[in-house]
């Protein structure tokens, strides 16, 4: 069944899982471009359909964004430059809530046309919104005095999926979730088995197999269904579930091997890999004066303090004391976006995929301000991390840095301030990166920040050239939400290759 194949990506977000798929869509014979990516959220829709029109573009994107990527400016008005191409990417990337009334009536028609168009050669990917699966999720519900699992419709959103996966029949579809699926219950019943059941029965029926489980029979366990992305070149230690289904009627691919294998350890990526290349910036100073004299003075006015309390481990006050001395809150600026990346530190193609030679300006790359106080508990767990290889724990607190509130006697505050660690792929990347970046602490002692919208960009693995559209808090907001795209591409590799010996 080789020739192109037609892609619908639903609940596509800003377009994570699509990137990969496009991408590998390009690479052989086997071609898979996306003819419709549905997603409810305004600013998402936008990202979503800036991509798709710059995919229209066999041989390169245009010079025209390069030119006001590499010049700080704003787009241009594409529907004006490029109205045809436009048009296209509208058409692609649409606004639409699934689940809501005389939504699936209106994509029916497209559906069809789709695989009608590609002869029954259509994939369908995607992952329904998780927050009624999330442990965070779940946790919060358990606070809400009349919440009832079964009246809260995101638990039964996957079978929007569902729907559209007996309309369509495609050769094989990709459905991504949170690990919390895995727990779920509702009913008294595990979700999962519903899903799965649900999934095995669309259209003319489903063979499910995990990605990086050994395949072995029809009967997995739940946790086969995990995928492990630190183990597949990503930089962050992100673990999803990813079922895939192949129609009945198509052959399942040979052996028992695992379909997706995880790469050498030494060939793991890593927090430091993906950012060293990145300029050094300095935090901003909220509630007060804000330049670079006023935010070194108040840096080292903390380091001063760390070093001289007999509560500071002594390793870190050692450390500091170099740091001081050496080059801390060396950074003068809040954003430096002209540069070129070089990705030495990086895997080969790793730095392939994220690094685009035409960039001469490095976007979203500017850091958010943060309080005094929070300054010095910046630097001290980033100095931590650097001396003992994790984050410190709340008994290892001085106690000038814990705040009044009770959360300090819960664990919720050392659980707040966390540091990546440069020498390990980081912790899992959430939207909650958009509320403030107490979680995502930069490994680096000497910037005292969280990291950047580029940073964490880099660390789910869009390329540098990927522009998210929105405000900055919105922009965090999508790039926590996403599927890493380097993740993607491996996985749409192994669909491209099922699909190819059709």
């Amino acid at each position: 069944m080789s020739g192109n194949f037609g892609i619908i990506d639903l609940f596509a977000g800003p377009g994570g899982l699509g990137e990969g798929f496009s991408a590998a869509g390009r690479e052989t014979d086997t071609r898979m471009k996306i003819r419709l990516s549905i997603e409810k959220e305004e600013v998402e829709v936008r990202t979503l359909r800036l991509r798709a029109f710059l995919r229209g573009f066999e041989a390169g994107f245009p010079d025209e964004y390069y030119a006001a990527l590499n010049a700080g400016k704003p787009l241009p008005d594409w529907s004006e430059l490029h109205p045809s191409r436009w048009a296209d990417a509208c058409d692609e990337a649409r606004r639409m809530e699934l689940g809501q009334p005389g939504v699936f009536d209106e994509i029916a028609g497209i559906l069809d046309r789709t695989r009608e168009g590609h002869g029954g050669k259509t994939i369908l990917i995607g992952g329904p919104p998780c927050q009624a699966y999330s442990l965070a999720g779940r946790s919060r519900n358990k606070g809400v005095a009349d919440y009832v699992p079964e009246h809260d419709r995101r638990h039964y959103l996957y079978r929007e999926y569902v729907s559209i996966l007996d309309r369509l029949r495609p050769a094989v579809f990709v459905m991504e979730n949170v690990k919390g699926l895995l727990s779920s219950k509702v009913d008294g019943g595990e979700i999962f088995d519903r899903v799965l059941d649900d999934l095995r029965k669309a259209g003319d029926g489903y063979k499910l197999m995990p990605l990086s489980a050994p395949r072995h029979s029809d009967d997995y366990a739940a946790r086969d269904f995990i995928v492990h992305a630190e183990e597949h070149g990503v930089p962050q230690a992100r673990h999803r579930v990813f079922i895939v289904g192949i129609r009945a009627d198509l052959p399942l691919p040979e052996g028992t091997a695992a379909l997706m294998p995880t790469i050498a350890e030494e060939a793991r990526s890593t927090v430091g890999a993906v950012l060293s290349d990145l300029p050094a910036l300095r935090s901003g100073l909220s509630r007060q004066r804000d330049d670079a004299t006023a935010w070194r003075e108040v840096v080292f006015e903390h380091a001063e303090h760390l070093v001289a309390s007999q509560e500071v481990d002594g390793k870190v006050r050692k450390y500091l004391v170099q740091l001081e001395r050496d080059g801390l809150a060396r950074a003068t600026d809040r954003r430096r976006s002209a540069f070129r990346a070089n990705g030495r530190a990086m895997s080969a193609d790793l730095a392939e995929w994220l690094i685009d030679p035409r960039l001469q300006r490095m976007g979203d790359h500017e850091t958010r301000s943060h309080i005094a106080a929070d300054l010095g508990r910046y630097l001290f767990v980033a100095a931590f991390g650097h001396e003992h290889g994790r984050s410190p724990k709340l008994s290892e607190f001085p106690s000038f840095l814990l705040p009044d509130h009770r959360n300090r006697d819960t664990g919720a505050f050392a659980d707040r301030f966390r540091v990546q660690i440069a020498e390990r792929p980081s912790t899992t990347v959430t939207s909650h990166i958009s509320k403030d970046g107490h979680y995502f602490i930069h490994p680096d002692p000497s910037q005292v920040r969280s990291l950047t919208v580029r940073e964490a960009a880099r660390l789910q693995t869009f390329p540098d050239n990927y522009v998210f559209c929105g405000n900055r808090t919105q922009q965090y907001h999508q790039v926590g939400n996403a599927v890493p795209p380097f993740l993607a591409l491996r996985i749409a590799r192994v669909i491209r290759e099922i699909v190819g010996r059709f």
